[in-house]
């Protein structure tokens, strides 16, 4: 009668199990890799079985490429939420740059997935269907920044907004998946708050000075502070 019960409430909630799945996956991929993952923990931590969990998601291979793609439409959907459109150009770059530098702050567990992906190749995330389609309204978000941008005056280039991004998540990624090796070699805290709040400022100047045609000097310290909206702090 209990196991009945039981079966019953995630059948009355298959989306609330499904997320539960999701994340218990995404925890599990970020830690041990995709070889390393097993499907047992993955259910044990979402309070499911392995049977629940091929029904709501599917095999592993599966329950990967939907732990990337959520990884993905989570991220897009906060970008989506910047307001982009309604600050003056220099300003919403520099809310982007430091969106992405927090979020990655925040999600470690999205870089770690991304270096799992890397690994591989890409193999799974080509064979999904969401990934391209979701990518296309945020490359038109930052090409329309660029190009009032360009007709305010305020930036001198019409850099292609995609590699424009690629720098942006490069800059950002390579120092925090570094941090550990290049804190050793140069002998500086890279993760401390100063250090962190140092690296978000030269980031917005160096952007801004491609963009600008300025020198970074031009841009002080503090760039990121002036430019980027109280709300978006999270230092």
């Amino acid at each position: 009668m209990a196991k009945a019960k039981r079966i019953l409430k995630w059948q009355r909630d298959p989306e609330g199990m499904r997320l539960r799945i999701l994340e218990a996956a995404k925890q599990e991929f970020a830690t041990h890799g995709l070889a390393g993952a097993r499907v047992d923990r993955i259910a044990a931590k979402a309070g499911a079985n392995k049977r629940m969990l091929y029904y709501h998601v599917g095999k592993k291979d599966d329950l990967y490429l939907a732990v990337l793609e959520g990884a993905y439409e989570k991220i897009r959907a906060e970008e989506r939420g910047l307001d982009l459109e309604h600050l003056d150009p220099p300003q919403a770059i520099a809310r982007l740059i430091d969106f992405t530098w927090n979020y990655f702050i925040r999600n470690p567990e999205f870089l770690a997935l991304l270096n799992t992906e890397n690994l591989a190749r890409a193999r799974h995330l080509k064979r999904s269907t969401k990934v391209k389609s979701m990518h296309s309204p945020f490359v038109e978000m930052i090409r329309t920044v660029v190009r009032r941008g360009v007709e305010s005056g305020d930036f001198q280039v019409a850099v292609d907004p995609v590699q424009l991004y690629i720098s942006i998540a490069a800059l950002c990624f390579f120092y925090l998946s570094n941090s550990a090796t290049l804190s050793v070699i140069f002998g500086r805290d890279l993760l401390s708050k100063e250090a962190k709040d140092e690296r978000l400022d030269h980031m917005v100047a160096l952007v801004l000075a491609a963009l600008t045609g300025k020198s970074v000097a031009a841009f002080g310290r503090n760039t990121a502070a002036r430019l980027r909206s109280p709300a978006e702090h999270t230092a």
